[in-house]
């Protein structure tokens, strides 16, 4: 279509458009949110709407699709999900006082990470990253623009980066440098995240901390971002907080994943998950931050006790903490309602639902204080009940108050005098005008006369023909019918005029009362983020309280001799799907001597669930909460790294066999003598000897190397042998009880290797024919006969380690000189000659 066809509102849009191509674009027009062009084709086919035309009988007519723009935002969540980004156009003038085409400008754009205003609501975060590089580092910000939280670390390498992206779980991420197109398509494609480029920083108040310049440059460019899709000023946007990784329990996305920390791996839902037995929160604030420390164990002793003293004392206080635990109960979410004061979107029921939380602050400090504890000082004195914003709430808005601001009803009776005035007109101008209609009729002898009202007269004293003469004086004529003529009086303009402007100025009128109280309640929102912690903290540990009651948790210990004493522990998450009744708890223990387990027994037995219970033993006590256990004494890691079941990554093309040895190389080149190693069925995706020997190799190294608490779960029984030679490994094993061939595994870990495998027997149990299983036994009989056994390592820790080989000594040699043959600058008889050679060799 050539410019000149083209209409004045449609050149506006596509002038707007060319600045959004790589949004949706929602045009502003009446009622609707029109989508034009390809928007409008790919619109009507995500979101299932109708697909019209504008012109309809033009040559080519525009493609057309529009959105009611009070139901828009279930649209826009739609288009988010999927990773879209949408710009909204709005009206900028009302369209009766336009000249020309109604002005029109983008007042902000959604994108999936920059979503708040979701029609539905998800209390967890919704985490915006940035990143950038100056070549030999990489800096990370990342903020939740729904309560305004905001971070910064430096990380070594992209590995890294993309670690704490999929930790975060973020939708997008802002770019502050090109990126080379191998790590585009991992973002993108591999990692399912929404790419944005951000060249450009944004000096701010926000930034003033002494941090490296590479993760400032990140927190700036994200601020940018911030600043030119919301188009307005953000007060609730946080101070830049520094982080490091290390300052927490590390642990990658994969190995959360493995130990279903905040969700259930197979199901990708909350249920089965450590996040869904430990929540008990009444809060969205507590929820949020239950997931961060869980998300986040500490390393520092005196925190991790601290939230340990909190929880006993809620724990000894029975009454007083049930009384804690119902005052939460009336707490909305002072972070997002906060937010939503920032943006400008706070509506007359989020001004109540905060002052009826504010309302509760004063009972839930008072409760704090009745514990009367030392460990609770700092919480009693942090919880700032801001009585004067609650009373201003309370006493401006109406507690019946709708959520639309331009109606009217919104401010309560008393708070404003001139529209207490306006309401006292309203209300009682009907019986003034009856009043002075039942004065005339008495004062003029005029038995039919009455007040009557229309939009062009006004009030008006109605008066037939036939009673003219009778109209006194001060009547004044407003107009002349055929059989009637119609009067207006001083008194009944005066109440006219004033009924008028009550009626036409009251909803205005309350309008600007209601934005300068919320302009009132935004000089408050960072205290109001501060009290927001402060509940959120207390919400955490009751609800840890709460478990650790009702699941006979206990309080862990922290020793610094590097010993592991757990008695009677449980898997937590298990334990609780199963009953504890049905549960077969299990003792864990590394001695001063002992670094690795090696665990063998049959699959199903529960090695993995064995594995995954020390490592949620540890994860609970590092973010502070008791454990299940009778008792526990563990030291403090600062890491934990796994390897539990067999997973292709198929998108990347790398097979179960590839995946287990990047696993295996990534805990092996980071993990210290502090850290927690779990490795399960290492090298069962490659060929038996192959598997084998990497797998003695990888515990040799851990062994002689790093020295870490490790877990070695195995089906090559083989390996067991080590024990001898490695002093500080073990071996445990799964019992079984076998009885007229029959086998039974008790999930009971005792000492010293499992005497054979039972894979068969699991077979039997899945249901495999009766032949084919009794021709596996055979087979396995023969291959038993002619197993290869390890080699032993040497007693010292830096010797060399004899390879694991299919072949005696006499025949590696015969190998050895088969593989130095130049055999293409040997004559053919030498050739012969050196072939006889080794073969008298091999028959010696």
């Amino acid at each position: 279509m050539t410019k000149e066809k083209i209409s004045p509102g449609m050149q506006q849009y596509l002038d707007i458009k060319k600045n959004y191509p790589d949004a949706f674009l929602l045009f502003r027009m009446g009622d609707f949110y029109e989508l034009f062009y390809d928007d409008a084709v790919k619109a009507a086919q995500i979101l299932e709407i109708s697909l019209t035309s504008r012109n309809k009988n033009a040559e080519n007519p525009i493609p057309m699709a529009g959105v009611p723009y009070h139901s828009a935002q279930q649209y826009i969540d739609v288009l988010i999900d999927l990773g879209y980004k949408v710009a909204i156009a709005e009206q900028m003038e009302d369209p009766k006082q336009a000249v020309g085409v109604v002005k029109r400008e983008v007042v902000q754009v959604v994108t999936p990470g920059t979503a708040v205003d979701s029609s539905k609501p998800d209390a967890n975060n919704n985490y915006l990253i940035a990143i950038d590089t100056n070549q030999n580092l990489f800096g990370l910000s990342y903020m939740d623009l729904s309560t305004g939280e905001f971070y910064a670390t430096v990380l070594p390498d992209f590995s890294s980066v993309c670690s704490e992206i999929l930790n975060l779980k973020a939708k997008e991420v802002v770019v502050g440098y090109e990126l080379d197109e191998e790590n585009q398509d991992l973002l993108e494609k591999k990692m399912n995240v929404i790419v944005s480029y951000q060249p450009q920083e944004e000096n701010h108040p926000l930034l003033n901390v002494d941090l490296n310049p590479i993760e400032v440059s990140a927190a700036s460019k994200l601020l940018y971002y911030i600043k030119t899709t919301q188009m307005r000023e953000l007060s609730h946007l946080q101070k830049l907080v520094h982080y490091e990784i290390k300052d927490y329990l590390q642990m990658t996305y994969t190995t959360k994943s493995s130990l279903d920390l905040l969700e259930n791996a197979r199901t990708n839902k909350k249920n089965g998950s450590l996040f869904w037995l430990l929540d008990n929160t009444k809060t969205a604030m507590g929820m949020r931050l239950l997931r961060q420390w869980i998300d986040r164990p500490l390393i520092n002793q005196q925190k991790i006790v601290r939230r340990q003293d909190i929880i006993q004392v809620f724990l000894e206080q029975f009454i007083e903490r049930s009384d804690l635990t119902e005052s939460l109960k009336g707490v909305y979410d002072i972070e997002r309602l906060a937010s939503r004061v920032s943006f400008g979107k706070a509506n007359p029921k989020d001004l109540i639902q905060l002052g009826h939380t504010l309302a509760q602050v004063p009972y839930i400090k008072a409760i704090l204080e009745s514990f009367s504890h030392s460990s609770l000082e700092d919480l009693v004195n942090a919880m700032d009940p801001l009585s004067e914003l609650e009373e201003l709430i309370r006493l401006a808005i109406d507690t019946n108050a709708s959520a639309t601001i331009t109606e009217g009803n919104i401010i309560r009776t008393g708070f404003d005098d001139r529209l207490d005035h306006y309401r006292k007109i309203m209300r009682e101008g009907t019986s003034w005008i009856a009043d002075i209609e039942a004065k005339e009729k008495q004062a003029t002898g005029i038995s039919t006369l009455k007040i009557d009202y229309n939009k062009k007269d006004g009030y008006y004293f109605h008066v037939t023909n036939s009673n003219l003469s009778l109209v006194p004086d001060y009547f004044f004529r407003k107009a002349t019918l055929k059989n009637s003529e119609r009067f207006g009086t001083a008194e009944l303009a005066k109440i006219e005029g004033e009924m008028l402007e009550a009626r036409d100025y009251s909803a205005q009128l309350e309008y600007d009362i209601f934005m300068r109280v919320r302009s009132q309640v935004e000089k408050y929102i960072t205290r109001l983020q501060k009290l927001a912690k402060q509940i959120a903290t207390v919400d955490v540990l009751q609800s840890l309280a709460q478990v650790a009651e009702n699941n006979r948790y206990v309080r862990p210990t922290f020793n610094q001799t590097g010993q592991i004493q757990i008695e009677q522990g449980r898997h937590a998450v298990v334990e609780k799907v199963m009953g504890t009744q049905e549960y077969i708890p299990n003792s864990i223990v590394f001695d001063a001597t002992t670094n690795i387990q090696l665990i063998t027994g049959p699959n199903m037995s529960g090695k993995s669930t064995y594995m995954r219970q020390l490592a949620l033993t540890i994860v609970l006590a590092q973010m502070g909460s008791f454990v299940a256990a009778q008792s526990a004494d563990i030291p403090l890691f600062d890491a934990i790294f796994t390897r539990i079941g067999a997973a292709d990554d198929l998108i990347s093309g790398q097979s179960t066999f590839m995946v287990e040895m990047m696993e295996a190389n990534h805990a092996i080149k980071r993990a210290s003598k502090n850290s927690l190693i779990l490795f399960d069925e290492l090298g069962r995706g490659t060929a038996t000897y192959d598997g084998m020997a990497l797998a003695q190799a990888i515990i040799e190294h851990i062994h002689n190397h790093i020295g870490a608490k490790t877990m070695f779960a195995t089906h090559y029984h083989e390996l067991t042998s080590l024990s001898t030679n490695l002093t500080q490994l073990v071996n445990v094993h799964v019992s079984t009880l076998e009885q007229n061939g029959e086998v039974t595994f008790l999930h009971k870990i005792a000492e010293g290797p499992a005497d054979k495998s039972y894979g068969i027997h699991v077979a039997k149990i899945a249901g495999l024919p009766i032949t084919l299983l009794k021709r596996a036994d055979t087979l396995l009989t023969q291959f038993e006969s002619h197993a290869v056994m390890p080699v032993s390592t040497e007693k010292t820790i830096n010797a060399q380690t004899k390879p694991l080989t299919l072949f005696e000594e006499e025949q590696q040699t015969v190998l050895e000189r088969l593989s130095s043959l130049d055999v293409m600058n040997m004559t053919p008889i030498e050739a012969l000659n050196e072939l006889l050679d080794l073969q008298k060799a091999l028959k010696r």
